[in-house]
């Protein structure tokens, strides 16, 4: 089964004050409130930072793009499986050009984004593999001091040193502007689920890879 957006994109809330990076010593980063409760305050946030982390040739003849969520058991089996297999046959050799887009469904899926965007899009998929190969470890008991160390052990494995990892851990506007770029996006798109994908525009729900690949090489025959 395919994790659900419960509330729905327009009620999406996080609760003033409800998020936090948590940690322990002198560089915790503060405290990060967020509160944008609708589509209509979302639309209202500026979205012009957030960058599109892409694969792959733009102008090529096949588009997909993957709502995901790195909370989502899901999409870290996708992300393990056939995602791998999509790189190596149509991403690498630019026959398809894949675009990833965040889905929050609580504060741990969004610390785990503003450690994979931290150093933009150098090595946000190498740091998005990592995440969603250990997602069992890092996210543990879902005790919050534990899922900060272990998504900030991630990032300094990745070559992210610990000022690095501290400005972008401490960045209320970029949470704020990722939160409502979801919103944005996942209002546009319907998106009610993860994973989904978008492949020239149609959308498509979580499917094994053989059936993406028929899919993919339909499109490319056209």
């Amino acid at each position: 089964m395919k994790r659900m957006i419960i509330a729905g994109v327009s009620s999406l809330a996080f609760a003033a004050g409800a998020f936090f990076w948590m940690g322990s010593g002198p560089s915790t980063p503060p405290a990060l409130p967020f509160g944008a409760a609708s589509a209509q305050e979302a639309a209202e946030v500026d979205t012009s930072s957030i960058v599109e982390m892409s694969l792959g040739q733009k102008d090529s003849k096949v588009s997909i793009v993957e709502y995901a969520s790195f909370t989502c058991p899901h999409c870290a089996n996708f992300h393990k499986g056939p995602f791998k297999k999509l790189k190596a046959e149509y991403l690498d050799n630019d026959k398809v050009h894949f675009t990833y887009r965040d889905v929050y469904f609580d504060r741990f899926g969004l610390w785990a984004s503003m450690v994979a965007r931290c150093d933009g899009e150098k090595r946000f998929f190498g740091i998005s593999d990592m995440i969603y190969t250990q997602q069992k470890e890092w996210i543990g008991n879902g005790d919050p001091v534990e899922i900060s160390k272990n998504l900030r052990k991630i990032g300094k494995i990745a070559g992210l040193g610990e000022d690095q990892l501290e400005a972008c851990l401490s960045d209320t506007d970029k949470a704020k502007a990722l939160v409502a770029w979801y919103q944005q996006n996942a209002a546009r798109d319907d998106v009610t689920s993860t994973p989904t994908l978008i492949i020239n525009g149609k959308k498509y729900s979580n499917m094994s890879y053989a059936d993406l690949k028929v899919i993919i090489d339909e499109k490319l025959a056209e």
